[in-house]
């Protein structure tokens, strides 16, 4: 036998009141949190907020960090970091050769029009504005080449559209840090073309290069031989005024010579007188006459023997 005792009514209610209070309680709790959570916001570094409020974009933007907002207030972060896109598309050179082409860009959005940027534009700015502009820019400057000026002419021709696209996006507020032409690439038939060309031009090149070679070869063996040539006819003419001074030398010294061989006959002949003539004649004379003699007649020859003596 089991006795079931009834609650009174009054604590029934009373705790059924209870339950409800802390129920109560517990959501003004989540949807003070929830308010007051959506006060604030964060935005990260390297991103500028742009409140949105019911629709509206506001005039001014939120920098990376904390911010107290209302609580219907939208923040849109826009990156304004430097962000790197590389796209491929087909262009045609001034002589109607289709090229294919593979460009990048580094651009960056303009943190203080971050708010222009998101209400005129949107988030996807890239597919929007850039990827047009690039593609208008590239078709624009390649269009002033021929392939094979593409070709010789890659670095201006990547000025050129940089500076097409400088033009284009500053208006939309965004700034193109650097681009760079990844890769032209042509028809087999054109690089095949340009190939060939290549080949002959160097075929060309190396034959004048080599004519000229021999040319110059034959001219420098011409002037060396004209200065042997020259050398040896230099020697000869300075051989012959040498033999030439020997000559004039002995000539000279053989003149003064026989000058000074006659001065001194001459003085000889000044300083003989009969007197001297007959003094050295009997100087040297031995004593003894001549066995003959000759008169005033050259016939009349005399013989003197000693037994006439």
């Amino acid at each position: 036998m089991s006795f079931f005792v009834k609650p009174a009514k009054n604590e029934y209610d009373h705790s059924h009141l209870r339950i409800g209070r802390i129920v109560s309680i517990v959501f003004i709790v989540i949807f003070a949190i929830i308010l007051i959570s959506s006060c604030f916001t964060s935005v990260p570094a390297g991103f500028t907020g742009v409140p949105v409020t019911f629709g509206k974009v506001a005039d001014y933007t939120m920098d990376s960090g904390f911010h107290f907002k209302a609580p219907w207030t939208n923040v849109i972060k826009m990156d304004n970091r430097i962000q790197k896109h590389t796209i491929s598309m087909s262009a045609f050179s001034k002589d109607i050769q289709e090229t294919a082409v593979t460009y990048t860009i580094n651009y960056q959005i303009s943190k203080n029009d971050a708010m222009t940027i998101y209400r005129t534009i949107g988030k996807e700015y890239f597919d929007t504005v850039i990827a047009p502009n690039i593609s208008e820019a590239v078709k624009t400057a390649t269009a002033h080449y021929t392939a094979e000026g593409l070709i010789n002419n890659r670095d201006k021709l990547a000025t050129e559209i940089e500076e097409i696209l400088k033009t284009l996006l500053e208006q939309y507020n965004i700034f193109v840090v650097g681009t760079a032409i990844e890769d032209l690439d042509f028809t087999d038939a054109f690089t095949n073309a340009v190939e060939a060309k290549q080949v002959a031009a160097q075929n060309k090149l190396k034959a004048t290069t080599e004519q000229e070679q021999a040319t110059m070869e034959e001219e420098a063996k011409a002037k060396r031989a004209i200065i042997t040539a020259n050398a040896e006819a230099e020697q000869a003419i300075i051989a012959a005024n040498a033999d030439l001074e020997v000559v004039k030398i002995q000539a000279e010294a053989s003149l003064y010579a026989g000058q000074r061989e006659a001065e001194m006959n001459q003085r000889i002949a000044e300083a003989l007188s009969p007197e001297l003539i007959n003094y050295y004649w009997i100087k040297q004379w031995n004593g003894e006459l001549p066995s003959t003699m000759l008169g005033e007649n050259p016939s009349v020859m005399l013989t003197l023997d000693d037994e006439e003596k």
